[in-house]
C-alpha cells in the first residue's frame, strides 16, 4: 500500500514538471520557438484544433517563425488566432506562408517575463506541496485504519518527503534555466 500511494506520488511530481516544461515553452524569449504558438487553437472545418495539426512550423532564422498551413484555406484563420494570442507579434503572410518576426525584448519586459516564470514555477511548487499533503493524509489513514504499521507510515512518509524534495530542486532548476533563457539579449 505504502509503494501504491509513493508510486502515485511521483507520477503526479513528473506530471508538474513536465506541465512546467510545457507552460514554460509558450513563454516569449528573445529567440524563435515554435513552442511559442504550436499550442494556438485554430477553428478549422469546425472544429478548434491545434496550429502544430493544421501546419507546419518552422524556425529558420534566430528572429523568425515560419508557418505553412497544409490547407492555404486557413491562412487567415491562422492569423487572426495569432494576432487575438497574448504573444504579441504581428503575422505577415504572402498567401502561402505567414511569418513571425520577433522583435527583441526590452529589459523591461525580461525583468517582466521572469515574475512570470516565477510566479508560475511557484504555482506549481504549491500544487506538488498539495500533493505531498494529501499523500501524507492518505497513509496516515491506513496506519489509523491498521492497514499499516506505524514503521512503514514512517518510511512512506520519509520516501514521500525525499520525492518532494527532489521534485522542488528540479522545479527550481527549470526555473532558473529559463530566467537565464529570458535575460539573455
Amino acid at each position: 500500500m505504502v509503494n501504491d500511494v509513493t508510486r502515485e506520488y511521483e507520477t503526479h511530481l513528473k506530471k508538474a514538471a513536465e506541465a512546467l516544461k510545457h507552460h514554460l515553452a509558450t513563454i516569449r524569449t528573445g529567440r524563435a520557438s515554435s513552442g511559442l504558438v504550436e499550442h494556438l487553437s485554430v477553428e478549422a472545418y469546425g472544429t478548434p484544433m491545434p496550429l502544430n495539426q493544421l501546419a507546419t512550423i518552422s524556425v529558420p532564422e534566430a528572429r523568425l517563425i515560419v508557418i505553412q498551413p497544409y490547407d492555404n484555406g486557413m491562412i487567415k484563420a491562422i492569423e487572426k488566432v495569432i494576432q487575438n494570442s497574448d504573444i504579441g507579434i504581428n503575422p505577415s503572410n504572402d498567401g502561402r506562408i505567414i511569418r513571425l518576426a520577433i522583435p527583441t525584448l526590452t529589459e523591461d519586459r525580461r525583468r517582466e517575463l521572469v515574475k512570470v516564470v516565477r510566479h508560475r514555477v511557484e504555482e506549481v511548487k504549491i500544487s506538488v506541496r498539495n500533493q505531498r499533503r494529501d499523500a501524507m493524509d492518505q497513509l496516515k489513514e491506513f496506519e489509523q485504519e491498521k492497514l499499516i504499521s506505524e514503521d512503514e507510515l514512517k518510511r512512506g512518509q520519509e520516501r514521500i518527503q525525499q520525492l518532494t524534495d527532489r521534485c522542488i530542486g528540479e522545479l527550481d532548476q527549470i526555473g532558473k534555466d529559463k530566467e537565464a533563457e529570458v535575460m539573455a539579449v
